[in-house]
């Protein structure tokens, strides 16, 4: 017979345990059970909790996955009903938009990690890829971050002019382009770092500054700017070694 919640010992439950000593002693299924609230007949809300966390079969971590589950699949643990599952990915969109910053003017770029800072959490686990403007004032200060392209970015689709068409209006002195890779490596690819250099040109007769692109992956990035620095670094070598 299953061990039904009421049966267990008062602060093993989730919702007193919670309230007695914090959220943070609670493990991923125990949150997830106060969500969902009940169980079914045969288990209680931690043991059909614990079914939704088994439903990750992807290499992201913990709880993360309920950003990018469906309803159907949720619905697919017994117990879990269409409300039920809509509540779940509320609560991970919710989560999701926690990740963002609130407010990025007046914030200050003065290397690629103080803007990886901001942008990992946000993208490192998105399954589609998402390309991003930020704009720059004189300061080095966030004015403005905008989607330039979501679902499958290939830069050879994406036009120079399109990119730099809001930072023209805004007669923006800088700016920065930043992408996601949904597989968690942040290795520039050669398409990357062609279009790189193209925009960089293309930036540059505008009047206007690229000053990096990177790359974002799960828990890391990659500067652009960076790589390419140190690929001539190599090849000066390379020919100095040749002579």
């Amino acid at each position: 017979m299953p061990i039904k919640m009421k049966e267990l010992p008062e602060l093993e439950r989730p919702y007193e345990k919670l309230e007695w000593f914090g959220e943070e002693r609670l493990s991923d299924a125990e949150l997830l059970a106060i969500i969902i609230k009940t169980g079914t007949k045969n288990e209680n809300s931690v043991q059909v909790a614990q079914k939704i966390l088994n439903l990750n079969d992807t290499e992201i971590e913990g709880i993360n996955f309920l950003r990018n589950i469906t309803i159907e699949e949720l619905k697919k643990v017994n117990g879990i009903g269409k409300v039920k599952a809509i509540q779940l990915k509320a609560v991970g969109e919710l989560a999701s938009r926690m990740t963002k910053p609130t407010n990025t003017k007046k914030i200050i770029i003065r290397e690629p990690l103080d803007l990886a800072k901001i942008m990992i959490e946000e993208l490192r686990f998105q399954t589609k890829e998402i390309a991003k403007i930020v704009i720059l004032n004189n300061k080095n200060e966030i004015i403005k971050i905008k989607d330039i392209a979501i679902g499958g970015v290939n830069f050879t689709s994406i036009e120079a002019k399109d990119i730099l068409e809001l930072p023209v209006k805004m007669a923006a002195p800088k700016m920065i382009l930043v992408h996601n890779h949904p597989t968690g490596d942040a290795s520039p690819s050669e398409q990357d770092i062609i279009f790189t250099n193209r925009l960089y040109d293309a930036a540059d007769l505008m009047g206007i500054q690229l000053m990096d692109h990177l790359v974002i992956g799960n828990k890391a990035f990659t500067s652009i700017f960076s790589t390419i620095a140190q690929m001539a670094e190599d090849e000066e070598i390379k020919n100095k070694k040749g002579r």
